[in-house]
């Protein structure tokens, strides 16, 4: 499986052959560092560390500092890990780019979603709201019910509620690239992604080509 880590720029729109728009996402993703090589026969599962964003040692620990300095490795901000088939054909130090996709190819996207902060249940949950006529004043986005009195007698666990919104990994599957960029280290995602300007997302190969849809993961 093939994995870059990259940063959002934003939305733009493009043009096909057929003079069809298309709504795409821009990503700087990479140059990331090949910073660590896990085994099943060393670690139990296969899977590689990559770096990403070169910045000043004084704002690195001293931890990483030295994990990357063992392998003669430039200060990296961002450090993740990407399950693959076989770690055995990547190497410590190796450079990955956006090279590695083409056009046609479909990935999924992880980010982080924007934090909507504290949010009723009209919009955290799309709940039609109390009616808004016959003399009530007070209850037009008031969730309602949320459970019987005398039994069970109490909240069941997981009803839908106000509370905290966004902020959350979000995976976007099977995403179609529509460009690459190597120069500029650039990325072209047919649709939406997750986050802000700026935020960080990790792009990999999809895992199940032709399942659509959004995901929330750990």
């Amino acid at each position: 499986m093939k994995g870059i880590i990259g940063r959002k720029l934003g939305m733009t729109r493009v043009f096909d052959e057929t003079g069809v728009m298309i709504p795409v996402t821009v990503i700087q993703a990479g140059p990331c560092y090949v910073t660590q090589v896990k085994r099943t026969e060393t670690d139990g599962y296969e899977a590689i560390q990559i770096g990403f964003e070169e910045t000043k040692p004084n704002k690195l620990n001293k931890p990483r500092l030295g994990h990357l300095k063992k392998h003669d490795l430039p200060p990296l901000r961002i450090l993740r890990e990407i399950r693959v088939e076989d770690a055995g054909q990547y190497e410590v130090g190796q450079v990955l780019t956006v090279e590695m996709f083409q056009p046609g190819d479909l990935v999924d996207v992880t980010g982080t979603s924007k934090g909507r902060g504290f949010q009723g249940g009209v919009k955290r949950y799309g709940f039609g709201g109390g009616p808004r006529t016959h003399g009530q004043s007070d209850r037009l986005r008031a969730p309602g019910s949320i459970g019987a009195g005398t039994y069970p007698g109490r909240v069941l666990p997981g009803t839908r509620m106000a509370g905290r919104m966004g902020n959350e990994r979000v995976t976007v599957r099977n995403l179609e690239i529509i460009g690459v960029d190597p120069e500029n280290h650039l990325i072209w995602v047919k649709g939406a992604v997750p986050g802000h300007k700026k935020g960080l997302v990790i792009i990999r190969e999809a895992v199940h080509p032709g399942k659509k849809g959004r995901k929330k993961t750990a």
